[in-house]
């Protein structure tokens, strides 16, 4: 399935010189072929190229699909830059086709590398929301300290963390279901998504994930304060990259619809 993303006005999908330039000269698409045009927004249009146009195609919409591949979650991304930006890179690409709804980079006390360039990876966070069959494309922010993000972060709040010398982690899965120690000292549980009086019922999550050389103990007491639950994410010691991809997926498995 060919996806395409475009400007929609009124009964018009506008595709831009790049989008245009694959349909039309890569794909060879020619006017009156029925092409199938994301608006970024969550929404797929099915529409009839009627400007086959190489610099600017345009298309009449036919029918739409709202909430098209859309998940039951809203997840914020917050993951310290690698000192390598290619893993970085792939660990976005791989969270977008999984399911995540902000990538927000973070700088951490221990990050090594300071500086982000964005417009890469909204172009990597395009691509793979449209090879994943998504109508949504993630937002990519800028680069933000992470105790600005810690003071801003909203919904069920996890920060994932490698030792329990600060206070003892919960694992991800139970977070991620919705289910997790009030303490780590307390043997009872109790549930994140159904409390009359939490702004946790809409099923948001933002999740904190570090440099390589972790979080600072001064972050990690500044997060719990915030409201962060600490978890683990197994007895494996993973590499920033794939802590994210692994907590995006627990997510991911904890929060599809039942059939």
């Amino acid at each position: 399935m060919e996806i395409f993303y475009g400007h929609i006005s009124g009964s018009l999908a506008h595709l831009d010189a790049d989008e245009s330039a694959h349909c039309v000269r890569v794909l060879r698409h020619r006017e009156g072929d029925t092409i199938d045009v994301i608006d970024g927004e969550g929404t797929l249009f099915h529409c009839r190229l009627t400007l086959a146009d190489a610099k600017g195609a345009e298309a009449e919409v036919l029918s739409e699909e709202a909430d098209w591949g859309s998940h039951p979650y809203h997840l914020t991304l917050a993951v310290c830059p690698t000192k390598n930006i290619d893993r970085y890179e792939w660990m976005v690409e791989k969270a977008t086709e999984i399911g995540v709804d902000v990538i927000a980079p973070v700088i951490g006390d221990r990050s090594e590398r300071k500086v982000l360039k964005t417009d890469r990876l909204r172009r990597l966070v395009l691509s793979a929301t449209k090879q994943s069959l998504k109508g949504r494309i993630p937002e990519v922010q800028e680069p933000v300290s992470v105790r600005d993000f810690i003071a801003s972060a909203v919904g069920i709040k996890i920060i994932c963390y490698c030792s329990d010398e600060i206070e003892a982690r919960c694992g991800i899965m139970e977070v991620s279901s919705g289910v997790y120690p009030l303490k780590p000292s307390h043997l009872r549980s109790t549930p994140l998504h159904h409390s009359e009086t939490d702004d946790n019922t809409d099923n948001s999550f933002s999740v904190l994930i570090g440099p390589e050389g972790d979080f600072s103990p001064e972050e990690v007491k500044l997060a719990l304060e915030a409201g962060f639950v600490p978890v683990h994410l197994g007895s494996s010691r993973l590499r920033t990259e794939t802590a994210a991809i692994v907590a995006t997926t627990a997510i991911y498995l904890n929060n599809q619809p039942t059939k």
